[in-house]
């Protein structure tokens, strides 16, 4: 089986090539046109795909020393994602696939982030946790098999990795922020601003509260010293990114011992995070877990995971029709 894998719900236009489950190439273009207007405009997304989309998929197929005429298969993203990023990506897959008479199989992105864990050993055995963590979407994920995945809790209104951007984007950082936040807060103190955590039921989170607790700090101490901020930027940085993690973790520690589980895995941009990567690995050791992070080639949007999440769906028979269309929401 060989398969063409096409990503383009954001800010990425990616294209990978995958043979027999063996990832080829997994070529990445992002789009930096966003960081003068401090974070992603659909439109320019768009229109940025569309001048890259050919490149990128040529530059794959040659990577991976494979001609069009051999593929088998071609895998999109389907959704979630913005929709008109999503029609570049979804228009092109069933173009060529037309073309080339071979059959298309659409992904879910967020299903397809949970299994870039399977491109690269070592890989978790099922059943096993996932804490699925974006700019988008922050979820705990139940992962029962390849194809067969449940949310058991999620954030009620914004996603953690917005939570890092819009701080960011308060103290003055450009955008994407939350790679920057993790870099100024290694310099930090992330003990001398505490924040407090607001408490969802269940296994849900919800950001927003805390979002606004630093926008209101950040007020009142920029109003009696105005340089408040570039004087204690990694602290404040370091703050934040342990009081987002804290809430990260808390939940997770009580899905584990809910599920009755010992392994667990982190996907999505934001587990990329240092921070974030370093403290799983922490509390896993003391609980005795197995703890799974992917490479950070693969925390990013990428059409590794789409090509993954395709060859376990070929392999089930699930492909779908030229009938196909993309979804801005798409659940898992």
């Amino acid at each position: 089986m060989k398969l063409l894998a096409i990503e383009s719900s954001c800010d990425e236009t990616s294209a990978a090539v995958m043979v027999d489950g063996v990832l080829k190439s997994n070529i990445i273009s992002t789009q930096l046109i966003h960081t003068e207007w401090g974070g992603v405009v659909p439109e320019l997304a768009s229109r940025a795909h569309q001048k890259s989309i050919i490149p990128v998929v040529t530059e794959a197929l040659q990577k991976a020393n494979i001609n069009k005429n051999e593929l088998n298969a071609i895998a999109f993203t389907r959704g979630p994602g913005l929709l008109g990023a999503l029609l570049i990506g979804t228009s092109f897959a069933k173009s060529l696939a037309l073309s080339l008479n071979i059959p298309l199989i659409e992904v879910n992105h967020m299903q397809a982030h949970v299994l870039a864990h399977f491109i690269e050993d070592p890989k978790p055995s099922f059943p096993f946790l996932c804490l699925t963590v974006s700019g988008g979407h922050t979820q705990l994920v139940w992962v029962k098999s390849a194809l067969d995945m449940e949310v058991i809790g999620e954030t009620q209104d914004d996603a953690v990795g917005e939570a890092f951007d819009k701080t960011a984007k308060l103290i003055g950082l450009p955008y994407p922020g939350g790679p920057l936040i993790d870099k100024l807060a290694k310099e930090g103190n992330p003990d001398r601003f505490p924040f407090s955590l607001g408490e969802m039921p269940g296994l849900n989170f919800s950001f927003s509260g805390i979002k606004t607790a630093i926008l209101y700090f950040l007020q009142k101490e920029v109003k009696n010293n105005p340089n408040f901020i570039e004087e204690n930027k990694a602290d404040i940085c370091a703050s934040v990114q342990k009081s987002l993690i804290d809430m990260l973790l808390r939940k997770t520690k009580k899905a584990m011992k809910e599920m009755n589980c010992t392994q667990i895995a982190i996907a999505g941009g934001v587990s990329a995070n240092s921070g974030l990567r370093s403290r799983l690995t922490e509390m896993g050791s003391e609980l005795g877990w197995e703890v799974f992070i992917p490479a950070f080639s693969y925390c990013t949007d990428n059409a590794g995971m789409i090509a993954m999440a395709g060859h376990f769906k070929a392999e089930a028979g699930e492909f779908c029709g030229q009938d196909v269309s993309p979804l801005a929401r798409y659940e898992l």
